[in-house]
């Protein structure tokens, strides 16, 4: 039998630009967010990055892998770890204890994303993560999704929805999350809401300046700004039957990689990466049922100036950060899965034919409990 709420639970996201795990306290009873507690991010070191690099890498090589495979089983007891340390910090932060929090929502960390093959692989210990911290957990979001049909992704519409009706603004809205893949909500009038991956977010301009500086990231986006976008290259990547394929539609964060501007320097090869993420979100906006009056940016990629001047031209129309609403523009993800967990605790559904393209509104996730 479904659950009332509501609760206070603690949402958990392990993002593909895999900074670190984000976890964020809300009370929801999964329709509405009640209040909100600490948040924080305990990043990974570059050893434990390079753990999590090296398993995406195997769980889509050629020949796949397996859960029992010697990489899988330590990056997942790795990203296990991890979280429990970043429940614990939260816990602490708030001035609680395990017996205060109700739930948690892990989403774990995405290793392979195939929907047309009806596969999609988060690795991540529910029950050792539920033993660990001594909290019940829901994890395990996206399989019912994809097996049943759907896309798998993205899962936080139902959540930006929630967030958008708090506002005082003209519909229609769009919401921007820029991690290592990108994706958009559409929230319109009467309930309105599309959601799809747009295409790349920051994992190939991530990957480009890591494979020649052996940094994590383009910091402010310095050292796009000190290139030049390659006009006639960015035209050829722009050709590419995928982003006129109408949505619902995701991505694997390999799908779109910075092998499209090999050859060119490393400036310019981060300014026209930068600038292909920009107007694949402009391609995407084609595909919306009337246009955004407004588009709110949330995710790592808002940070990036550069990037965000680029959307702002791409897109002829404002381009602010969420925070300019109110809210925690680092937190959304993991906000969104404490939501979900309630959602699933009340038997609501976590996807929708307009969101993942799932037939039929669907719920879903595993429940594991404390020992």
């Amino acid at each position: 039998m479904a659950e009332a709420g509501p609760w206070w639970i603690i949402g958990l996201m392990s993002g593909t630009s895999m900074d670190g795990v984000d976890a964020a306290l809300i009370e929801t009873d999964g329709e509405r967010v009640l209040s909100f507690g600490p948040a924080l991010t305990l990043p990974y070191s570059d050893a434990q990055r390079a753990i999590l690099r090296e398993a995406i890498s195997v769980a889509g090589g050629a020949e796949g892998a397996t859960p029992h495979d010697e990489i899988m089983k330590t990056a997942e007891a790795l990203l296990t770890e991890t979280h429990a340390a970043a429940v614990a910090k939260v816990t602490d932060a708030a001035g609680l204890t395990a017996g205060d929090i109700h739930y948690a929502g892990f989403h774990g960390q995405t290793v392979l994303h195939r929907p047309h093959q009806k596969l999609t692989w988060q690795i991540g210990d529910g029950a050792g993560l539920a033993a660990a911290t001594g909290i019940d957990v829901v994890f395990d979001f996206r399989s019912d999704d994809v097996a049943a049909g759907g896309q798998g992704a993205p899962l936080v519409p139902l959540y930006h929805q929630a967030l958008v009706q708090g506002l005082q603004t003209e519909l229609p809205v769009a919401v921007l999350n820029i991690g290592g893949v990108a994706n958009v909500t559409w929230v319109g009038r009467d309930g309105a809401l599309l959601a799809f991956d747009t295409g790349p977010g920051n994992a190939a301009i991530d990957d480009w300046v890591f494979q020649h500086t052996g940094q994590s990231m383009d910091k402010d986006g310095f050292i796009a700004l000190g290139g030049l976008v390659d006009g006639g290259l960015l035209m050829r990547m722009l050709d590419n039957p995928w982003l006129d394929q109408p949505p619902p539609k995701s991505l694997d964060r390999m799908d779109f990689t910075a092998d499209a501007v090999r050859g060119l320097t490393l400036e310019n090869g981060a300014a026209t990466l930068t600038a292909f993420t920009a107007f694949t979100v402009a391609r995407a906006a084609r595909h919306f049922p009337e246009p955004a009056k407004r588009w709110l940016v949330c995710g790592g990629g808002r940070r990036n100036p550069v990037l965000m001047g680029a959307l702002h031209e791409a897109l002829w129309t404002p381009v602010e950060r969420v925070e300019t609403v109110g809210w925690r523009g680092d937190f959304l993800e993991a906000e969104a899965f404490a939501f979900l967990a309630a959602r699933h605790l009340r038997g609501l559904p976590l996807s929708l034919p307009t969101t993942t393209g799932v037939p039929t509104p669907l719920t879903g996730g595993r429940l594991a409990k404390k020992p």
